[in-house]
């Protein structure tokens, strides 16, 4: 199942060259950002999906810094911040800003008014696709101010919802499929052991 994974996910030469991780330097090294163990992959993928859903752009960087931090799986996080692309995009943000008008109490929006406002949200001008990452992250906070406050809180109710599941879900997969191991080795050393004169 390892070897699935890293097929899948990015390898240790391309995350250190890619452009939104070369800054990083050094610290990409540590060899807990790189084991498959338990808790970093429950955890980056945890933070990639938290970080995929609760911003717009900036999501690698992100993931991969508190990835750092927290001594997360790297490729694991990185990997899942795909959760938000153009495919998901739209439904994500449309549920978001339904729930957070329900959370705030707002009046309800009827979808013509939802679609109206979220549209063509996930898009960037080409002039702001040239710049860097803080005139584009100060471009994508004032298109959020347009949608307000709704979308806001929405998105940081899925994506802190998201994230937890998603962690505790797959420690609780890993510790099942650790212990159902352990169970079959057991049973074949007993039976071994049976059929020993």
């Amino acid at each position: 199942m390892r070897e699935r994974f890293r097929k899948w996910l990015p390898t240790p030469d391309s995350l250190r060259n890619s452009r939104w991780l070369r800054w990083m330097g050094p610290v990409l090294q540590h060899p807990s950002l790189w084991r498959f163990s338990r808790k970093g992959i429950a955890l980056g993928v945890a933070l990639g999906i938290f970080f995929g859903l609760l911003i717009p752009v900036a999501q690698i960087p992100a993931s991969a810094a508190l990835a750092v931090i927290l001594r997360a799986n790297l490729p694991m996080a990185v990997a899942s911040t795909l959760v938000s692309n153009p495919v998901t995009f739209g439904p994500v943000y449309y549920g978001a800003y339904r729930l957070g008008k329900v959370v705030t109490g707002e009046r309800p929006v009827t979808e013509i008014e939802a679609e109206q406002k979220l549209a063509g949200a996930h898009e960037e001008p080409p002039e702001v696709q040239r710049k860097g990452v803080r005139e584009r992250m100060a471009y994508w906070l004032e298109r959020l101010r347009t949608v307000g406050k709704p979308l806001a809180i929405g998105l940081a109710l899925i994506a802190s919802v998201s994230g937890l599941t998603v962690y505790f879900l797959i420690s609780g997969i890993w510790i099942l499929h650790t212990r159902w191991t352990r169970r079959k080795r057991l049973r074949g050393r007993l039976d071994r052991s049976d059929h020993e004169p």
